[in-house]
């Protein structure tokens, strides 16, 4: 038996025995990026939307820096982490690379809201009015104002972080009132119901977006951050500008929460 190791973002061991078999081939992450992205204007062409108006932001927390790097080498600029520990990590190692923004998409908890405005360029997982003033004491006198989506809870399920929908307003309006950027709303999925739960989902925060836009609270260029690798096409269908793309494009992952 053997031993194979892949550089990068690929499974990171494969084995084969000596007597004949043939090495698996590992696909490289340029391929499954071109899938995704064929994906990803099919369904905006069904929405009725340009390509560029959506965009990917690859998901790699729980895998190494490695795919970091390899993610930006396909072209992918955009790159979110769920806990600011591990992200502070591939950012040190990786020494600022060009272009590239950072993601906070995991819940963010108030005694390191001063390091997740250090590291992240938007935060899209604001839930309530004490990590917004949080947030707020800590960009000001700083250089960094991180975009801020707030997250809210449209399935319900009491597992989730996020504002109910019927305080989402309200914390905008205490998010714009605070000297924060307001980027748009995030979701995530409900975990049963299959495609069209997502769509429901998907769909109540689009017209939650339209009632703040309404209400003066977020611009026309305010986005939709909602859709992950098992419903991004759902996602895109009901007005997503962001899809959080990570076990489809990175495969999977060590550890038991819901991948991207």
């Amino acid at each position: 038996m053997r031993l194979f190791l892949q550089r990068g973002g690929t499974y990171t061991v494969r084995l084969a025995f000596l007597w004949g078999t043939r090495t698996p081939r590992v696909e490289p992450l340029s391929e499954r990026l071109s899938r995704i992205e064929a994906r990803i204007a099919a369904a905006a062409d069904r929405s009725g939307r340009p390509r560029n108006s959506v965009r990917i932001l690859a998901v790699t927390k729980g895998h190494s820096v490695g795919f970091v790097r390899e993610a930006i080498a396909c072209g992918l600029r955009e790159i979110g982490e769920s806990r600011v520990q591990e992200a502070q990590g591939k950012i040190a190692a990786l020494g600022g690379a060009e272009g590239v923004r950072w993601h906070l998409v995991g819940h963010l908890q108030t005694n390191k809201a001063r390091r997740a405005v250090q590291l992240f360029d938007e935060i899209h997982s604001v839930d309530s009015e004490h990590l917004v003033d949080e947030l707020a004491r800590r960009v000001e006198g700083s250089a960094r104002a991180p975009l801020c989506y707030v997250e809210v809870n449209t399935s319900g399920e009491t597992a989730k972080q996020g504002v109910a929908p019927e305080g989402a307003l309200s914390l905008l309006s205490r998010l714009g009132s605070s000297g924060l950027r307001p980027a748009g709303l995030m979701t995530i999925g409900p975990l049963d119901g299959g495609l069209e739960g997502a769509r429901a989902s998907f769909r109540r925060l689009a017209r939650l977006r339209d009632e703040a836009r309404e209400a003066g609270l977020l611009g026309p260029e305010s986005g939709l951050s909602m859709g992950m690798s098992d419903d991004f096409e759902v996602a895109i269908e009901e007005g997503a500008t962001i899809v959080r793309i990570g076990s489809v494009l990175f495969g999977p992952r060590d550890g038991s929460e819901q991948e991207a």
